[in-house]
């Protein structure tokens, strides 16, 4: 389960962040999610809650958004979103691997005090 790897290095960057602002308590932290990431949400918020304990960001309440998966077809020079897991062009049928939107996880916000 590498949610549990992921969440500690977020968590250490919103630490980090709350920190910098001379903040004590993190409320809340809103992640973004990429479609095509490799990231299971349901395990990331049970990891969430596991790093979380002990520290400052503990009760603090982890929203996901997630970011669809958009692709670009250099054939015929269109973007599209992938059926499934095939990222393969609606016009031209021809397979992409140029994935621009949606293969990330980006900390979006966080709330301190």
């Amino acid at each position: 389960m590498h949610e549990i790897s992921l969440m500690e290095a977020t968590l250490e960057i919103a630490l980090d962040q709350a920190h910098a602002q001379g903040a004590s308590k993190v409320h809340r932290i809103h992640l973004q999610v990429g479609e095509v990431s490799g990231v299971v949400p349901e395990a990331l918020a049970f990891a969430f809650d596991v790093v979380c304990a002990g520290t400052p960001a503990e009760g603090a309440e982890l929203t996901l958004e997630t970011i669809p998966a958009r692709c670009y077809c250099s054939r015929c020079r269109q973007e599209f979103h992938p059926a499934d897991w095939v990222y393969e062009c609606p016009q031209c049928h021809t397979i992409s691997a140029d994935i621009r939107q949606g293969k990330d996880l980006e900390l979006a916000s966080l709330e301190v005090s």
